[in-house]
């Protein structure tokens, strides 16, 4: 590790302590000022509320989006819908492969049988192709959403990437999303609205039964619970 990074991994676990009760603008204001135009959003464009309040802290912040080539159409509306009204620069990463080029080298539907690795290059590997030029990133990971996310920091250090992650909403709830949604009229993806708490990749998303948690809809059936774009 550089000199650089271990400043950064530093500044972070600092920012964690000194953040964990801040707003999320004020959170995303201390990143906008602090790393400048090497500061982006992740979206995926379930809904648009950590771009919004990046937005306010950052106009014309860069948005990036990954664009696997599996998402529902109301998903690449959102994005289109996002670039289109909100001050953000919306970045769309491709995986290397098209789906077509994956299908001839893996075998179709690779996401029914190594959802890992389908999640690897279409996911992760993009992700951090794209997160290169930049120092950190935010993400509209919350507390609440599952068990694995239980200890998200609204600041802390991506070891894997090496780069600040923040997670501005970490401490929201489901009624404190909606609350915000409500009073600035931030876009949302309309499969909210259709039985999915939780929009991913439509081979391997569903709609969520009464009690389940947010993320039970994706990869049902399986003992997977996260793509790999969060450890």
């Amino acid at each position: 590790m550089t000199v650089v990074q271990e400043d950064l991994k530093s500044l972070a676990e600092q920012a964690g302590r000194d953040l964990e009760e801040a707003s999320a603008l004020d959170i995303l204001t201390w990143a906008a000022d602090t790393f400048g135009d090497r500061f982006c959003v992740t979206s995926s464009m379930e809904d648009a509320v950590v771009a919004h309040l990046a937005s306010r802290a950052r106009p014309g912040v860069d948005v990036v989006f990954l664009d696997t080539g599996y998402h529902f159409p109301e998903t690449i509306g959102t994005r289109d819908a996002v670039e289109a009204v909100m001050d953000v620069n919306v970045i769309t990463l491709l995986p290397w492969q098209s789906v077509e080029e994956q299908d001839a080298e893996y075998g179709p539907e690779l996401h029914d049988r190594d959802p890992d690795l389908c999640c690897a290059l279409r996911k992760v590997k993009p992700l951090e192709d794209g997160l290169k030029g930049y120092s950190a990133w935010a993400t509209g990971l919350r507390r609440d959403e599952s068990p694995t996310r239980v200890n998200t920091p609204v600041v802390g250090w991506d070891e894997k990437r090496q780069k600040v992650k923040i997670s501005p909403i970490a401490r929201w709830t489901q009624e404190d999303v909606e609350a915000y949604v409500a009073e600035h009229g931030v876009l949302t993806n309309p499969l909210l609205m259709d039985g999915y708490a939780s929009v991913g990749c439509a081979p391997c998303t569903r709609r969520v039964e009464e009690g389940e948690d947010a993320r039970a809809g994706r990869w049902a059936g399986r003992n997977k619970t996260e793509c790999g774009l969060h450890g």
